[in-house]
């Protein structure tokens, strides 16, 4: 009788599964992305190394000496400890990161501009005590921009009634209001001494979301040559909401990593984050499987360094409050080893 292996789904829940039973869901996995994506699955050298990483008893599994790579975190400096700055300082210090991310609790654009003198100070307070490069991050959040709490006619409300054209410039007028938000925050920013501008969750509105994103990185690189500049995705796929956006040439909608990572260098950006949302009904063998075969084609012709997102409900890692460090630690491996990452 096979060896019964603990593992986790999805969710996080604990479970074990034989060798086999592993093998055949990265199989099933790197199928499943394959063809959605339309790219070659992974390899059969690769399903054996993903095996072996995920059959393994220990508790935690790591790359090899020699093998590691920048870590870079959103959302660290979210006063979890004392203030925000001491937040970061705890990431750095205690957590050994490779960079830190000032944030507010209100993660948008939209909302920060309306506090900007604020949080500019809080960027000057935070590089007078601290090493690593500090980024600005926040959303896009082009849904931020439509009524009620918005000034253009809400989309979501307009499509089920088939007012299609309506709802398309209506998203076209929120992209106008996001970029002039995004570039003002970034040239403040950069003022109070910021090493960089994150564009968190991009695209998570769909393709005006992605393009309003393109548009404020294009400005803010010829602003700013030398400012840091990260792109990093809602997920793997890019929702064709308006459907008829396009950023030099190029429709938006229905974009994979590859052709995400293509564009997001072409405008500017200095670093991209692929997002590979987790299916909570599989297990995580069929889950970074299926992320890895996505991602894949992007590391090929990557010009720029790839971060991948490896986080809640992201990059194989389990969508759960309180993450499985065994399930993680496998997840990151996987992601460095296999697709040779330039961070997580």
């Amino acid at each position: 009788m096979e060896t019964q292996h603990p593992t986790r789904m999805g969710d996080g829940a604990l479970t074990r599964m034989t060798r086999s039973e592993l093998r055949a869901d990265l199989e099933e996995g790197t199928l499943a992305g394959a063809k959605r994506a339309k790219v070659p699955p992974l390899t059969a050298a690769e399903l054996d190394h993903l095996l072996d990483i995920w059959a393994s008893p220990a508790r935690f599994s790591a790359v090899d000496i020699g093998d590691e790579v920048v870590l870079t975190y959103d959302g660290s400096g979210s006063k979890t400890v004392g203030t925000r700055t001491q937040d970061l300082q705890i990431y750095e210090q205690m957590f050994g990161a490779d960079s830190v991310e000032l944030a507010h609790v209100d993660y948008s654009f939209k909302a920060v501009k309306t506090i900007l003198p604020h949080e500019a100070q809080n960027m000057k307070d935070a590089q007078l005590v601290l090493t690593v490069p500090v980024m600005y991050g926040a959303m896009p959040n082009l849904g931020l921009y439509s009524r009620p709490d918005g000034p253009a006619p809400n989309w979501s409300e307009l499509l089920p009634l088939a007012r299609i054209d309506e709802a398309r410039a209506a998203q076209e007028e929120a992209i106008e209001h996001a970029v002039k938000d995004m570039v003002n925050v970034a040239d403040a920013m950069w003022e109070a001494g910021a090493d960089g501008i994150d564009f968190d969750t991009a695209g998570a509105a769909g393709d005006g979301d992605l393009l309003a994103t393109l548009l404020a990185v294009e400005r803010i690189r010829a602003a700013h040559p030398d400012m840091g500049i990260e792109v990093g995705m809602a997920g793997e796929f890019v929702l064709g909401v308006h459907g008829r956006l396009e950023y030099q040439g190029v429709r938006l909608a229905g974009l994979w990593p590859r052709q995400q990572m293509e564009l997001v260098r072409r405008a500017g950006a200095t670093v991209f984050g692929p997002a590979v949302n987790v299916n909570t009904r599989k297990s995580g063998a069929w889950n970074i499987a299926r992320a890895l075969t996505l991602v894949k084609p992007c590391m090929e012709v990557a010009e720029i360094p790839v971060h991948m997102n490896v986080g809640m409900g992201v990059g194989a890692v389990p969508m759960s409050s309180y993450l499985p460090l065994d399930a993680v630690s496998r997840a990151s491996r996987a992601c460095v080893d296999i697709l040779r990452l330039d961070g997580l």
